[in-house]
């Protein structure tokens, strides 16, 4: 797991431990008894309520909730691709609103993976298999048709590999899922937001549906932020989306049809050859 170090705080304690993404830091919520949030570099990446695993702290995990509320009936199991782990929160987040539910997560990063089974460990009977590997290259190993739901949620560095924003990662994502599944993927991006008009470009190239769940400011091009990009070949719930989002404590709009392919501009699809890594943030992100 890497050498630890452990600090007290007064409310807790919190354990720092080397692994190949960067600094981990695992942090006590003071508010909730078995809450933690994760850090690599100081850069927030996941939160976690052992006792309430239904609860999202971060803005962009609770509309990766409700794409995970709305992919398929209530309560009915699914079968979902978690590409990224973090703290496997949407992993946990599935298992208890989708009890029985069949999940794979890939994450490249072993050491973490070792922190967070010891540390926030996954309950056995949640039916959750994390696989130690490239996105990419886990992906591949999926089944063809396999996935109700693929989730994209990769950060090195604070930053998405460049391999991962491409047509032909895409081609991958959508040979392993179902006809009618949903690919949602969590993106970040600042003014003037090329990056992110480049990745619905991409998405548009390859699912004939798409919605954009986002911060107004963020569309806006007025700070740096999280998108979450939802597509699909069957029609997606756009209206039930748009509601929930705008319920949320930090309200966000859902963009679809001609106002996102007016949102998208000039923007083209991405190929392997011309991919780069999502943007890094500025340091003014996670104060």
């Amino acid at each position: 797991m890497g050498k630890a170090r452990r600090r007290r705080q007064s409310e807790g304690e919190d354990l720092v431990v080397q692994v190949d993404g960067g600094l981990a830091q695992l942090v006590p919520d003071r508010d909730r008894a078995r809450g933690w949030t994760l850090l690599i570099d100081g850069a927030p990446q996941s939160y976690v309520d052992l006792d309430d695993p239904e609860y999202l702290s971060f803005e962009y995990q609770r509309r990766l909730g409700h794409v995970v509320d709305l992919c398929a009936p209530a309560g009915k199991p699914v079968r979902a691709v978690h590409l990224g782990g973090g703290a496997f929160t949407l992993a946990r987040y599935v298992a208890a609103t989708r009890p029985r539910s069949t999940q794979q997560v890939v994450e490249r990063d072993a050491p973490l993976v070792e922190l967070v089974r010891s540390k926030l460990p996954l309950p056995p009977r949640d039916r959750i298999r994390v696989r130690p590997a490239d996105a990419r290259d886990g992906l591949a190993k999926v089944p063809d048709g396999w996935a109700d739901l693929v989730i994209a949620d990769v950060f090195s560095g604070a930053r998405t590999p460049a391999h991962l924003t491409s047509i032909e990662f895409l081609d991958e994502v959508r040979r392993a899922l179902a006809p009618g599944g949903i690919y949602t993927a969590n993106i970040a991006d600042g003014p003037p937001l090329p990056y992110l008009r480049g990745q619905i470009a991409t998405a548009a190239a390859r699912f004939a549906e798409l919605a954009l769940i986002a911060d107004p400011a963020v569309l806006r091009g007025k700070r740096f932020g999280n998108a979450v990009l939802v597509a699909s070949d069957a029609p997606l719930p756009v209206a039930e989306l748009t509601r929930r989002s705008a319920s949320d404590p930090h309200p966000g709009r859902v963009q679809h049809g001609r106002e996102l392919r007016d949102f998208t501009g000039g923007a083209v699809p991405v190929t392997d050859h011309a991919a780069v890594a999502s943007p890094a943030p500025p340091p003014s992100a996670f104060r």
